[in-house]
């Protein structure tokens, strides 16, 4: 049913409709109630794309998912343990403020057209990016489009340092490097001193400052970076397997701990461990990250540091909510809590509590 049957039905003109669906204040109080009672009669519901083209808001918001190092495979994102858990919250709490989302997954460079399109055809409101990619380039142009945008994941300094804060933008993130030295500070008060790490990658915010927990952790307690300890993991759980196997196949000293920075790459750790009949955590340690629903459930259950999805994704979707009603460009960030969860793939080192039985 279009605008103008209402309009038939009602007794009135399409512009007095148009005038009730934008909540116009010029409208006698007789007639509004009487094109109302039309428009819940036959369910009526403005055409969204017409509404933008007014000017009016379209009540939808953009939320892109960006993965560049995944295979090919329609599902990939939705498959994901990081992915999947975001989409859901923004999902529903979107649907609890009266918004709806359009979903669009970016796997290549090229991709970035589908966002831009959403934008310039005026589809969304606002823009949530996650999993942004270290490229300032991309989210310049994003920017350039002067809609409200948010980004999870993202190096605020970047922003500053381009200037970008002077726009309709607000960055979301977790905080990684302070979760992830609770994690070494946790290995090593169990003794540990030979501490690998599986590294996310290293195009990302949340991997670079992962990493770099990990380093400057070790840093301060006189510990050296073993070269051969560190697994370019990428976030991928088939590259970490690969690279925990051909560590475990070198025939050279292994760690006794490894820290993965995300838990889909130590839950393959540990498969791969098994494999080799390395048993977790009585002859190595494991700790991941993200703190996905399987970490639980697993044997042995994964200690992980939590990541603060749910909060991270109601930031997000309200600020860019604030952000779509905002006339003046305003810039802001939010940073959470990353929080280290005790299970039962981590105990003291091997050699050590072999030591303490001979003392005995």
């Amino acid at each position: 049913m279009r605008s103008e049957d209402i309009a038939k039905l009602a007794g009135v003109s399409r512009s007095t409709v148009s005038r009730v669906i934008n909540n116009y204040p010029n409208v006698p109080e007789e007639t509004r109630i009487k094109v109302l009672k039309v428009i819940e009669q036959h369910q009526y519901e403005p055409n969204s794309f017409a509404r933008a083209l007014a000017g009016k808001k379209t009540d939808t918001i953009g939320l892109f998912a960006i993965s560049m190092n995944e295979k090919e495979n329609a599902t990939r994102i939705y498959q994901n343990s990081y992915f999947a858990p975001f989409i859901d919250a923004v999902v529903d709490i979107s649907n609890s403020r009266g918004c709806y989302v359009l979903i669009h997954t970016v796997y290549a460079p090229g991709d970035f057209l589908k966002v831009k399109q959403a934008f310039l055809q005026k589809r969304i409101d606002g823009g949530i990016i996650v999993g942004t990619q270290k490229d300032i380039d991309i989210v310049k142009e994003m920017v350039s489009l002067e809609a409200p945008l948010v980004l999870i994941d993202y190096d605020i300094s970047e922003i500053m340092a381009e200037h970008l804060d002077k726009n309709h933008l607000a960055i979301v993130n977790s905080k990684d490097y302070e979760g992830t030295t609770e994690a070494i500070e946790y290995l090593i008060a169990l003794g540990h001193r030979d501490i690998g790490i599986i590294q996310g990658s290293m195009s990302t915010y949340s991997g670079r400052e992962r990493f770099a927990a990990y380093s400057d952790t070790l840093g301060r307690h006189g510990l050296a970076v073993n070269e051969r300890f560190i697994l370019p993991g990428e976030f991928l759980k088939e590259r970490a397997y690969a690279e925990v196997v051909k560590l475990l196949d070198s025939g050279e000293p292994l760690p006794t701990a490894i820290f993965s920075s995300n838990d889909d790459m130590a839950i393959s750790a540990i498969e791969a461990l098994a494999e080799r009949g390395i048993s977790v955590p009585e002859q190595m340690s494991v700790i991941g990250f993200d703190d996905v629903q399987l970490a639980a459930r697993i044997h042995p259950k994964l200690t992980s540091v939590r990541l603060p999805i749910f909060e991270m994704s109601k930031a997000a979707v309200d600020k860019v909510m604030e952000l779509c009603d905002s006339r003046q460009p305003t810039f802001s960030t939010f940073s959470f809590p990353a929080r280290l969860i005790e299970r039962d793939s981590c105990a003291r080192p091997f050699v050590d509590r072999t030591q303490d039985d001979e003392l005995a």
